[in-house]
């Protein structure tokens, strides 16, 4: 290593210290500092954990936008969608004759309450969706309608509001990482992602029936009797629809909303002490890789294995729509802690003609037993400043089958080829995949460990407050 890598390594080294110092005495201030204690499970002690739900994590558009269209469809009550961005014309399914958004939310409008809440965008075009276009989307979704849209501009300098939810009569939710857009890329993709124009477009929703369905009708409710100043009912609990427990867990910045003044930060809260109780398998699929609390978890895992079979599987977009040198760089801390070890593994994911699929998949599977799926990606955006929901559930069932099925569905093999070991699966089927020229998974490209250590915390102490 030449000096001005060695320069290089400490300044990042340095900044990485001081973005995670600040975070530190940011959430000690707003009496979340336990968040950074260590932990035995999964669960955010600050919010409820319920029992008796179906989960089911829907996998691409091709599966989930249809199952969400139903729900919308055969509602009884009320449809209420919280979303970074919707587009008026946007058609959630393509068969001849599909209505655009707007048509299939006016048509629900006719029979039951129809209430969209959106980022305003923001405050000056530097980038999509601007807060001209999203006026323009709200005046299209009311007009001659009686769906009710308002905007929210409540953001943090820089940040936005980023969740992902459609609740519908309080009895079913949809949480994940679907926007109802054509912005950037192919939302329609399906899990055999044919070669197409435009981007490929790799998704993931958590569709659950339960009781934590009320915990996302009231997440909403709070959100839009703040912005819209219109009251709502609290959402009764439903009854019990399945076996597994779930949670819902938030980023909420401070300051922002009378009914969090002190922001809350369970999706951290959620994340990290999944992460350290891990003791075989992390499986992560983000469309971004760069808090310095998230890698440090990990970095300390490659470096002190807790078992002889721990195993890291990292499945990250090629070319991340902002943030990539700094994802880069992150992940050139990770190869460089597994030194030679052959415990991480970092893909990507590519279409027939080796074209990008572009990952915006927001999961994590820590050993089987703990999953998370929703809207948050590993950056300080979703973990401090933009809000976000995600579900956490530790059921293993629904955890290892969904690990199966995104398995399957990316190394091109049945099931049963991918359900042993998780070790002797990344050993002889993930690692030999990377290295001889797979059709659907890469190895993500060479790292560049110069500016992209710096880039993360730089960006970080310039937009967090």
């Amino acid at each position: 290593m030449g000096l001005l890598d060695v320069l290089d390594a400490r300044l990042g080294d340095g900044l990485e210290n001081l973005l995670c110092a600040h975070h530190g005495r940011r959430l000690n201030r707003l009496g979340w500092g336990s968040v950074f204690e260590e932990c035995a499970d999964g669960w955010s002690p600050r919010r409820p954990v319920r029992a008796g739900n179906d989960l089911e994590v829907l996998v691409d558009g091709r599966e989930a936008l249809p199952r969400i269209a139903e729900a919308i469809r055969t509602a009884r009550s009320h449809v209420h969608i919280a979303s970074w961005c919707a587009s008026p014309d946007f058609r959630l399914t393509r068969e001849p004759g599909a209505p655009t958004f707007r048509e299939l939310l006016a048509e629900a409008a006719e029979r039951v309450d129809v209430r969209l809440l959106l980022w305003a965008g923001p405050p000056v075009p530097m980038f999509e969706p601007t807060r001209k276009r999203m006026i323009e989307a709200r005046q299209e979704f009311t007009r001659g309608t009686g769906v009710k849209c308002v905007l929210d501009s409540r953001e943090r300098t820089l940040h936005c509001h980023h969740e992902k939810i459609v609740v519908v009569d309080d009895e079913l939710a949809f949480v994940g990482g679907m926007d109802f857009t054509a912005l950037e890329g192919d939302r329609h993709d399906s899990t055999e992602h044919p070669p197409r124009r435009p981007l490929g477009w790799h998704d993931l929703v958590g569709r659950v029936r339960g009781p934590v369905v009320a915990d996302v009708a009231e997440h909403f409710r709070q959100r839009w009797q703040e912005v819209a100043g219109e009251h709502l009912p609290e959402p009764s609990t439903p009854a019990p629809a399945g076996n597994s427990s779930v949670q819902l867990v938030r980023t909420i910045p401070e300051r922002t909303y009378d009914f969090a003044p002190q922001g809350e930060f369970s999706l951290l809260d959620a994340h990290l002490r999944m992460l350290r109780s891990a003791r075989r398998l992390i499986y992560v699929e983000n469309q971004f890789l760069w808090s310095p609390e998230v890698t440090e978890i990990l970095i300390e895992k490659l470096r002190t294995p807790p078992d002889d079979r721990f195993r890291v599987v990292l499945v990250l977009p090629r070319k991340p729509s902002n943030g990539a040198d700094t994802t880069r760089g992150q992940l050139g801390r990770l190869l460089d802690a597994d030194d030679g070890g052959r415990r991480l593994v970092a893909a990507t994911l590519i279409s027939h003609e080796r074209t990008p699929v572009y990952v915006h998949a927001k999961l994590a599977i820590v050993d089987d037993r703990w999953l998370t799926v929703g809207s948050a990606n590993l950056n300080e955006h979703s973990l401090f400043n933009d809000t976000e929901a995600n579900l956490v559930s530790d059921a293993p069932e629904v955890a290892r089958a969904t690990r199966l099925r995104l398995w399957a569905e990316h190394l091109q093999r049945p099931v049963q080829d991918v359900s042993g070991d998780p070790a002797d699966v990344v050993d002889h089927c993930w690692r030999p995949a990377l290295e001889s020229g797979h059709e659907r998974v890469a190895a993500l490209p060479g790292v560049s460990r110069r500016a992209g250590r710096l880039q993360g915390p730089l960006r970080g102490l310039l937009v967090d407050g």
